[in-house]
């Protein structure tokens, strides 16, 4: 897959699961991408959440996204975005999320992006292979 087919994919499957670390325990967790570019990949949590406390102490992180056909693994570091804008239009795109910030404030949005990030292709074809990564 080259990069804009893995945007692509990663755009079409935005339910994922994402990766951290607590001290030396694996912490991983549903999430809900908010949208991958040609900057990185973009997530949203609160600074309320167990999350946003790892992420400040370990900045590296991997995400799994998934098809019926495809897994595509992505690692990269968690650089938090301070982007009113962006905030603005994710709270928008995600009315859901009004209720809670409106309980915590809007501090309480934190956004991030992935950056820097590698790549990883898994199917049922290349299942047997060694697996690559390959930069975003």
């Amino acid at each position: 897959m080259n990069r804009d087919e893995i945007l692509e994919f990663l755009n079409a499957n935005p339910s994922c699961h994402l990766a951290t670390v607590e001290g030396d325990q694996p912490r991983v967790r549903g999430m809900f991408m908010y949208r991958a570019d040609e900057k990185g990949v973009v997530f949203h949590t609160g600074a309320f959440k167990s999350l946003y406390s790892q992420l400040q102490n370990n900045k590296n992180v991997e995400v799994c996204f998934n098809s019926p056909e495809k897994q595509v693994r992505v690692a990269g570091v968690a650089e938090v975005l301070s982007d009113e804008g962006l905030k603005k239009e994710i709270l928008e795109a995600r009315p859901w999320l009004k209720p809670l910030m409106g309980q915590q404030g809007e501090d309480a949005l934190i956004v991030f992006r992935l950056t820097g990030c590698t790549v990883s292709v898994w199917t049922m074809e290349t299942n047997l292979e060694l697996t690559s990564y390959a930069s975003l």
